[in-house]
């Protein structure tokens, strides 16, 4: 958003408050927000998160009525994915506005929760949350996917859905600025003098399947030359914390989430970057941590399932790393040892994710990519 505005549009935001039982309208870098008194959604139980996203809508129409110019008109309504429960309101102000909805799919729902066993296929959940994410993709101008495997997943089970409407939108993020300290200086900042550093930083919920990352600080347990650093924070956080003290994983280390420049200059000292999924997946995730990694130079290392495209594209496409399932969890700590030994190679591994991070990755080649789906029908 901070993109459109730069380029001369006006934008208004609507959002969650940042703090419960606060809310109300303010200018944000120059952004014109709207925030919703809303109940707490992130890092909650599912049941809490699954209540507070089916009460989001009507707290966002409440904070609109509250807050928005009367007279004010638009051309461009953006919504994410997820929550999904939003698409609704954006269809209703597609239509008030007679604007243009472009919808950015990054989550497929309520398939992922399937797949993780939090809701039933034949379930009355399921039936009602599969109903809304049609009329989603119905109401929608135009949707934005992660990968070509997220087009491809929603082509083969939405067989009504208008296939012009689908098109590539890569994840995007600005650069961050270098760091004036080398790998050796921080990695001593830290207490990680000497160390190989395998880094896991973001969500640590569900879908990272923690125990992928747990089985590679048990392996590694008596190398002494080797460790996990896990940042970030999510529902998994607590049960990680529990399982490093219980099983004496002296190797792994465990930090609450970071700003976004402390987090980079962490990330800088790491010579691995980790992706972890659970294996029980049968949509095409698209990690957006990776990006990070890619901005850092940090070769990619990915235990995933078999269903997304995301590792042949980092390993075939990119040549920014490897991936494999956890099944063969003996190819993946080879493919450690071959980085650990190939300071060279694991060079040009994050080099070339910089590179393409530079060339596709950032926030004016999403913005271009938008534009170009809508600059002829929005006046």
């Amino acid at each position: 958003m901070e993109e459109f505005k730069e380029r001369g549009h006006q934008v208004y935001i609507l959002a969650s408050s940042l703090e419960t039982g606060a809310g109300g309208y303010a200018i944000e870098g120059g952004l014109h927000v709207i925030r919703a008194k809303v109940p707490k959604h992130q890092n909650v139980g599912n049941i809490k998160k699954g209540i507070s996203n089916l009460l989001l809508p009507f707290a966002y129409r409440r904070a609109l009525k509250k807050h928005l110019p009367k007279d004010i008109q638009f051309d461009l309504i953006i919504t994410p994915t997820p929550p999904i429960t939003l698409a609704g309101l954006a269809a209703r102000l597609k239509r008030k506005y007679k604007a243009k909805y472009y919808l950015i799919l990054r989550d497929i729902f309520p398939q992922n929760a399937v797949d993780l066993g939090f809701i039933s296929k034949s379930g009355l959940l399921y039936r009602f949350f599969r109903a809304m994410e049609k009329r989603m993709y119905a109401n929608a101008d135009h949707i934005g996917c992660m990968s070509q495997g997220n087009i491809d997943y929603v082509k083969k089970h939405n067989p009504g859905i208008e296939q012009d409407k689908l098109h590539l939108l890569r994840n995007w993020q600005k650069p961050s600025p270098a760091v004036n300290k080398t790998k050796q200086e921080l990695k001593e900042q830290f207490g990680l003098k000497g160390q190989f550093v395998l880094f896991f930083g973001g969500n640590i919920g569900k879908p990272q399947r923690i125990e992928n990352l747990i089985a590679l600080a048990k392996y590694y347990k008596n190398d002494n030359q080797i460790s996990l650093l896990i940042v970030g924070r999510g529902t998994e956080f607590a049960r990680l914390k529990n399982t490093i003290d219980d099983e004496e994983l002296g190797n792994m280390q465990l930090l609450d989430a970071l700003p976004r420049d402390e987090y980079f200059q962490v990330m800088q000292m790491a010579d691995i970057g980790l992706i972890s999924l659970d294996e029980r997946f049968t949509i095409p995730n698209l990690p957006s941590k990776v990006l990070s990694y890619f901005n850092a130079k940090l070769p990619v290392v990915a235990i995933i399932d078999e269903n997304t495209d995301f590792g042949s594209w980092v390993q075939d496409d990119i040549k920014a790393g490897f991936w494999n399932t956890i099944d063969n969890f003996n190819t993946i700590v080879e493919k450690i040892e071959f980085l650990r030994s190939n300071k060279e190679f694991s060079a040009q591994l994050g080099q070339n994710g910089y590179d393409y991070f530079c060339e596709q990755l950032l926030v004016e080649n999403a913005y271009q990519t938008i534009m170009s789906r809508i600059d002829d029908e929005v006046v």
